[in-house]
């Protein structure tokens, strides 16, 4: 079956893309405003490590938005963004890393269970998409690890 003999089916991939593709694009905002606004000796290495996955998740951003338009999609602007991430948020206190690293888990979870759904969406019928879900989902699993090893630390 060719990929474009099913727009029904192709459309709903192309929506599923286009909601990891504002995920990313959140947790990009996200990332950057807590690199920015935590504070303290402690928090040092998870800024560091925030900063350093901005530029993953935007090449996440990037691929999907490719995909989008290779299926046919179109790539929203950001009159189209509805933000969902309450657990990433800046806590009020500068100093609270311990919810960020738990909203950053938070956060990488969504896109796991994201790129699963879209993985099954795509099973027998999209191959490049879910080749392309599998490897984001991985990356995505890297980085929920990395966050939950520094939890363990802050809940010592």
């Amino acid at each position: 079956m060719n990929l474009f003999d099913n727009p029904q089916k192709t459309g709903e991939i192309v929506r599923e893309l286009t909601v990891s593709y504002w995920m990313e694009m959140e947790t990009i905002q996200n990332y950057l405003a807590n690199s920015e606004n935590l504070d303290g000796v402690r928090a040092e290495e998870i800024k560091k490590a925030l900063a350093a996955d901005i530029t993953a998740e935007l090449g996440h951003a990037t691929q999907l938005a490719k995909r989008i338009r290779v299926l046919g999609g179109r790539v929203p602007g950001s009159m189209e963004f509805a933000a969902s991430q309450k657990s990433m948020q800046p806590p009020k206190d500068s100093t609270d890393v311990a919810s960020v690293i738990k909203g950053v888990i938070d956060a990488e979870d969504g896109a796991i269970h994201q790129y699963r759904k879209i993985i099954r969406l795509c099973d027998g019928y999209d191959y490049a998409t879910q080749d392309l879900c599998i490897t984001l989902m991985e990356n995505e699993e890297s980085h929920r690890r990395e966050f939950v090893g520094f939890l363990k630390e802050y809940e010592k």
